[in-house]
């Protein structure tokens, strides 16, 4: 079993470290508990689009493959990613430390223990006070909102960036967007097509480095593009 850990980076140099070595650590001490009976191993697939600081380097130093990918996007540094792991599963998250890596066994265990398709992260159910902003929590709560009832699922949180799959549902989704919408949309897809799917609430952290989100800009856009695949042939 392969599992291949994917990380979208541009200028993380203050906390890409810290995540890495956060993965390595949680599967260490996994495949000498929960994967005990069968070793699991990993591979750590950072995507990088064109950091200007020491992201790449460090994370190669820590053992990660680094991909670069010149074209700028959320949703095209997924895609590329998708393309170049060899894992069975996929796991994603944030290169800013806001997401629990120490969890990445524990929901990759779930996922073959319970035989289950896709797991996204909740972040909104046990939210700390400060972690977030009110802006961002309004505009999270609407996008989770307008998603659920336009395409008929029940998601908490349509915006998380951390998920658990197995990579052969891939071929079932129809995912496009380049950009930001990208989060929602593969949500969407894998609540629609796939059977086993399901939400867990995660903690969710103060990120460390710069904000990369412009809220009113990027929730407009991710606003839109849900109309844009409702009514899309």
């Amino acid at each position: 079993m392969l599992v291949s850990v994917i990380i979208p980076t541009m200028n993380e140099e203050h906390s890409i470290g810290e995540v890495i070595q956060a993965i390595k650590d949680a599967f260490a001490a996994a495949n000498a508990s929960i994967f005990a009976k069968e070793h699991v191993d990993y591979e750590i697939l950072i995507v990088d689009t064109n950091s200007k600081d020491r992201t790449r380097e460090i994370a190669k130093g820590l053992g990660a493959v680094v991909i670069d990918e010149p074209r700028r996007g959320y949703g095209r540094a997924y895609k590329t990613g998708f393309e170049k792991a060899r894992g069975e599963v996929i796991v994603t998250l944030d290169g800013d430390a806001t997401y629990p890596a120490e969890r990445i066994p524990e929901l990759v265990h779930m996922l073959l223990q319970d035989d289950l398709d896709f797991i996204t992260c909740d972040r909104l159910t046990n939210l700390k006070p400060g972690v977030m902003s009110f802006k961002h929590r309004i505009g999270n709560k609407i996008l989770t909102l307008t998603a659920n009832i336009l395409f008929g699922v029940k998601i908490r949180d349509s915006q998380s960036g951390m998920w658990v799959f197995r990579k052969r549902i891939l071929s079932k989704l129809r995912v496009e967007s380049d950009g930001m919408p990208f989060s929602e949309e593969i949500k969407v897809e894998a609540f629609k097509k796939c059977s086993r799917c399901v939400e867990i609430p995660i903690e969710y952290r103060i990120r460390k480095g710069e904000v990369k989100l412009s809220s009113w800009k990027d929730g407009t856009k991710n606003l839109k593009y849900l109309f844009k695949m409702k009514f899309r042939k």
